[in-house]
């Protein structure tokens, strides 16, 4: 699922997301990775990891549904069990950083209450770039 959510990044902005990440900042417990399943098939996923720049902050990372199981309202489970995990291993805020072509994260952040914050990280001076903040 990785490698198909780098293409839709190739797709829309030219170019895989050259965020640093490490498979191993997703273990407990500075953060947390989770994989759906429907009929057995991986088809969405998603993780946080703390975030050094932004104190109490767990940075979301690799929201991804496969196109065919989209519309069934799993983005917002995986994002709800992702703000959970994190609450109960006591940080106080998410964070993120997405882009201006992906509409449809954009949406699925601001309607479960995550605001517009400063751009943090790699993005931080990309015009491209929005990140979001909500507390925990």
């Amino acid at each position: 699922m990785i490698d198909d959510l780098q293409q839709v990044y190739v797709e829309r902005y030219g170019e895989v997301d050259i965020t640093p990440v490490d498979p191993a900042q997703f273990a407990a417990p500075l953060g947390y990775f989770v994989i759906g399943y429907l009929d057995g098939v991986p088809v969405a996923c998603g993780g946080w990891r703390v975030n050094d720049e932004i104190e109490g902050a767990a940075e979301i990372k690799r929201m991804y549904v496969v196109e065919s199981a989209r519309g069934q309202g799993l983005s917002r489970r995986v994002l709800a069990h992702l703000e959970a995990t994190a609450r109960e291993a006591g940080l106080r805020r998410m964070v993120l950083e997405t882009g201006v072509r992906q509409p449809e994260a954009i949406s699925l952040y601001t309607t479960g209450g995550y605001e517009r914050i400063a751009n943090f990280g790699v993005y931080s001076d990309h015009p491209d770039s929005r990140c979001y903040g909500k507390p925990l």
